[in-house]
């Protein structure tokens, strides 16, 4: 049996062995953010989507569901799926105002039983070619704890999946779903991925200037937080790794460099 040789240079796209920079980047001019439920940007990214719409971005909101699954005891027996769902969509709507997002898509999966399958992907797909994003943000697919008390929920971690599927090599690539081709659909490639929620976040945006947005957008959820005040919360999370870097608030993410 021989020693396998090390991978040389040619046999690694170039940009896969540069090092990513943990300066902050620049605001990019379109972004898709992606997630599984109303509300779960505005507990995780709102404070750099709000800086990037402030920056003159345009940010187009992806919720593959419409929440329909999270009810809680305060709604009482006279909340059903339908009226929930058209309340959560509504939430969400508002709270993409108060961050200076206009566009705000729903794809109409079920809630709480999300998986990341081709129709899925394929629907991604469809906005990515549509739309045109210079980057996407979404969630860690691989992430399954958070300490000892969280455990991350499954539609999280199937909606960054299909995400990133999506991305690559889905929405560049021109003979996968041909039939969006006959859409009119021709392939894009998203340049960057802004993926929070993970293990190795290296680059981290600064919020102070937008944490107060972040905070009063998550509040629009009434439904799920009712009159608590995610305030202390937030800031607490955006506190973390921030005075290592001489900032006060900020939110990471691992950046995922595809196209310069």
């Amino acid at each position: 049996m021989t020693d396998t040789p090390p991978l040389s240079d040619q046999s690694i796209p170039e940009r896969a062995v540069k090092k990513i920079s943990t300066e902050e980047p620049p605001a990019p001019a379109r972004v898709m953010a992606i997630h599984a439920h109303p509300d779960d940007q505005e507990f995780t990214v709102a404070g750099t989507l709000a800086k990037w719409a402030r920056a003159g971005s345009e940010i187009i909101t992806v919720c593959i569901t419409r929440g329909d699954a999270g009810s809680n005891e305060r709604m009482g027996a006279a909340m059903t799926k339908d009226k929930l769902a058209r309340l959560r969509e509504e939430e969400q709507r508002r709270a993409c105002r108060v961050l200076g997002i206009q566009q705000v898509i729903f794809l109409n999966y079920p809630d709480g039983i999300l998986q990341p399958t081709l129709d899925l992907r394929r629907d991604l797909t469809r906005l990515i070619r549509q739309y045109k994003p210079d980057a996407v943000v979404c969630g860690d697919p691989t992430v399954r704890f958070y300490g000892n008390s969280y455990l991350n929920h499954p539609d999280h971690r199937a909606a960054a999946d299909a995400a990133l599927d999506a991305v690559f090599p889905s929405a560049g690539t021109r003979f996968i779903f041909p039939e969006l081709l006959a859409e009119g659909l021709e392939p894009h490639e998203v340049k960057q991925v802004f993926i929070h929620g993970g293990e190795k976040s290296e680059t981290l945006i600064d919020i102070a200037t937008t944490i107060e947005t972040k905070i009063a957008a998550l509040r629009e959820h009434k439904s799920q937080i009712g009159d608590w005040d995610p305030g202390e919360m937030l800031r607490a999370w955006a506190r973390e790794g921030s005075a290592e870097r001489g900032l006060e608030y900020t939110e990471s993410f691992r950046v995922m460099i595809l196209k310069e």
